[in-house]
């Protein structure tokens, strides 16, 4: 792939990311949807000032999302030849947090509807919550029909969600951390 092709959202996304427009503050998801991927200049000079890395491209990521605080969701383009929708999703804080959301889009849209944005994944998930946590996750019915739509089948727990896509993906944040110059 380069830089410029596959800027449009596959189905899958494109159906999930409407949905989430029309609740965002209602579900307590911190989640804001983009109605198509950032450019692959936007997604370049985005890497770079992460990274304070001036060498890099952002070829590898297709942004999709943020959350409140301007950390972004993505595909992250490592499985070479595969299509958009079998790629991870992964999120980069605004605040150095690091984490493999999900191994694909269909685990993703599993995540949404039941209540997790892709912060609440890398950052609140906790096997065991804590009892005075003010956030908790709510399964969306509209989500959940998008999931079940392009993702039949696939229904698992958000640990095995987010338990399989760190467990894939385990160097993750020490692959982004050896780009970073900072």
């Amino acid at each position: 792939m380069t830089a410029n092709e596959d800027r449009q959202f596959p189905a899958a996304l494109a159906a999930a990311m409407a949905v989430r427009l029309r609740c965002i503050g209602e579900d307590g998801v911190d989640f804001e949807p983009y109605e198509s991927f950032l450019t692959a200049e936007e997604t370049t000079d985005w890497i770079r000032a992460w990274t304070s890395n001036a060498e890099l491209s952002g070829d590898d990521f297709r942004v999709f999302g943020q959350d409140g605080t301007g950390g972004y969701a993505a595909l992250w383009l490592v499985r070479t030849g595969r299509e958009l929708g079998e790629q991870p999703v992964v999120f980069l804080g605004s605040e150095g947090e690091t984490g493999v959301v999900a191994r694909d889009l269909g685990a993703f849209l599993r995540l949404l509807a039941d209540g997790f944005g892709p912060w609440e994944a890398v950052t609140l998930y906790d096997p065991e919550p804590d009892p005075e946590s003010d956030w908790v996750p709510g399964a969306h019915p509209d989500l959940a029909a998008v999931a079940e739509q392009f993702a039949p089948g696939r229904r698992a727990s958000a640990a095995d969600i987010i338990g399989r896509a760190a467990h894939e993906f385990p160097d993750f944040d020490d692959t982004i951390m050896k780009l970073c110059r900072w």
